[in-house]
């Protein structure tokens, strides 16, 4: 879980979720929260999980809100290596098992170098793929099995589901980059690599 950082004092009264909720609730009255602009005290960790698959938890059980779940997403911020949600009075860690969202879901635009795609999270965001919002793809060393991210706000990424990677492949050319020649994808005017075209069967 995670600590308090330098200069953050330790919390005076245990987060809830409730009061978390509620304040989100307030916050976004005016438009998106800005969470990168608030600087709250550390109030201690929630005890509140991210699954793999995108399915929150609170104290153990699944949190069956998805108007909740979208609320609390709204807020989440990475610092370092470590994941909060925060208002603009509390700042509280929560565990991430791999990525805050998953994307569930893509449409495609265009073809070839003006290709775009646009990706829906588990939580409704939408975003398409680009300079703005690069796609990377990360391999397992020992079974060297794929793991596809779309970054989808500050340093926050969704991991993509298999079937729509699965259809991403589809989709895939062959191209130069970094001076070798890459199996992967177009979108937004950027080729995002996936795989070496020699390491792929004949």
């Amino acid at each position: 879980m995670t600590k308090p950082k330098t200069g953050e004092k330790a919390p005076t009264s245990a987060p809830t979720a409730d009061g978390i909720a509620a304040a989100a609730r307030s916050a976004a009255k005016k438009g998106a929260p800005p969470v990168h602009l608030w600087t709250p005290e550390f109030c201690g960790d929630l005890d509140m999980r991210i699954a793999r698959d995108g399915t929150w938890f609170y104290l153990g059980t699944p949190i069956g809100r998805p108007g909740l779940v979208k609320l609390f997403s709204s807020i989440i911020r990475k610092d370092g290596d470590d994941y909060f949600l925060v208002t603009p009075v509390e700042k509280v860690g929560i565990t991430v098992d791999d990525a805050p969202f998953v994307a569930v879901d893509f449409e495609v635009s265009g073809a070839g170098t003006d290709q775009a795609l646009s990706f829906t999270t588990h939580v409704e965001d939408v975003v398409t793929a680009g300079p703005d919002h690069p796609i990377r793809i990360v391999r397992d060393a020992e079974t060297g099995e794929p793991a596809p991210y779309v970054l989808i706000r500050a340093n926050l990424e969704a991991l993509i589901d298999r079937k729509s990677f699965y259809r991403l492949i589809d989709l895939g050319v062959h191209a130069d980059h970094d001076g070798e020649r890459w199996f992967g994808l177009w979108s937004g005017g950027v080729f995002f690599p996936v795989i070496p075209s020699a390491e792929l069967p004949d």
